[in-house]
């Protein structure tokens, strides 16, 4: 495969893409108003290279809107027309490429279409936000899904039955999600490496000016501890912990009993390294994640207060107050 940082040999490689008649494979993304160019961008050079450095088509690519018309991005450019999805040819491997408010922007129109594309065995994707689309389409059941990190929360809440993982992208069968940003690339560094020479793909990845292409089962974020720089393992374990039990806290006695210690050993750790107490830390890391919802999702305030472990909506909003300066209602109007 790629590189040592790619896809371990002990994984199978996935192969979701359909070739046209003449073998090449066209990839098409549906544009969502307000997508993130920089997903598409990130998707469609590495196979631009990939066709420079074969000398020939290995790829085509093709955008989509819903009435053919350019669709505007979250950056405010635009590209040339699109191709209507009533066009008469139907993608054999579609994205969808979304970003902000993708549940304002997925229209019935889009769904049906996407269900159509589902019947004729054809391969569905997604970068960023797109699966809100798909999940609305009832298109990922069964399979595991990934989106981008700060989307994710809101989506959790909306689509508890899914399996959402934190990768940077997922392939099973005919369904590929991807976190989006530069994550594409690596994404499409995968599928190059699946379908033609390893060289090739690390041909590609050099003239991106990339040392390798990240492994699929990289997290998109950098965990708690390795933001903070903290090393210690103790600490390392406690910020996992919390971080993983968000809508349900753990007690700080619960935390010291998982991690071997008594509930003084962390107390200490705790002033030592982030000069607060487990409690402080975990109320803060709560009203953070609170934020993400606030901005991206249609949760109402006091859904959220549950959702991130707080038992009345008084006390979440004391809380969020304390951090930020201002109420959550505020900054949600400030946003909108």
């Amino acid at each position: 495969m790629l590189s040592s940082s790619s896809q371990p040999s002990i994984l199978k490689v996935q192969k979701p893409l359909i070739a046209d008649d003449d073998g090449v494979f066209t990839l098409s993304f549906l544009l969502l108003p307000e997508y993130a160019m920089v997903s598409l961008l990130s998707a469609i050079e590495p196979l631009r290279i990939a066709n420079r450095l074969a000398g020939k088509t290995l790829f085509r690519w093709q955008c989509f809107s819903e009435d053919g018309e350019p669709v505007l991005a979250s950056n405010g450019l635009a590209l040339q027309d699109s191709l209507s999805i009533h066009a008469s040819e139907k993608p054999r491997n579609l994205f969808v490429n979304a970003s902000f408010h993708p549940e304002k922007h997925a229209s019935e129109t889009s769904i049906k279409w996407l269900r159509e594309l589902h019947r004729l065995g054809f391969m569905i994707g997604a970068l960023d936000t797109g699966c809100y689309l798909l999940a609305k389409a009832k298109l990922l059941e069964g399979y595991p899904i990934t989106l981008h990190w700060e989307a994710k929360p809101c989506f959790q809440e909306r689509y508890p039955e899914l399996e959402i993982s934190d990768e940077l992208f997922e392939i099973q069968g005919k369904r590929v999600t991807c976190a989006g940003g530069t994550a594409a690339t690596d994404m499409m560094l995968y599928l190059i490496d699946a379908y033609f020479e390893p060289e090739l793909a690390i041909l590609v990845c050099e003239q991106l000016i990339k040392s390798a292409a990240r492994n699929q089962t990289d997290h998109q974020r950098a965990s708690q501890a390795e933001k903070l720089k903290l090393h210690h393992p103790k600490m390392v374990k406690a910020l996992a912990l919390m971080a993983a039990n968000i809508e349900t806290p753990l007690a700080t006695s619960d935390l010291a009993d998982h991690l071997a210690i008594s509930v003084r050993h962390l107390e200490r750790l705790f002033l030592q390294y982030l000069a607060c107490s487990p409690s402080a830390y975990y109320v803060q890391m709560r009203v953070e994640h609170a934020r993400y919802l606030l901005s991206d999702s249609g949760l109402s305030i006091a859904d959220i207060a549950l959702a991130c472990g707080f038992s009345s909506t008084a006390h979440f909003s004391r809380r969020y107050r304390a951090l930020y300066g201002t109420t959550a209602s505020q900054y949600r109007s400030g946003i909108q």
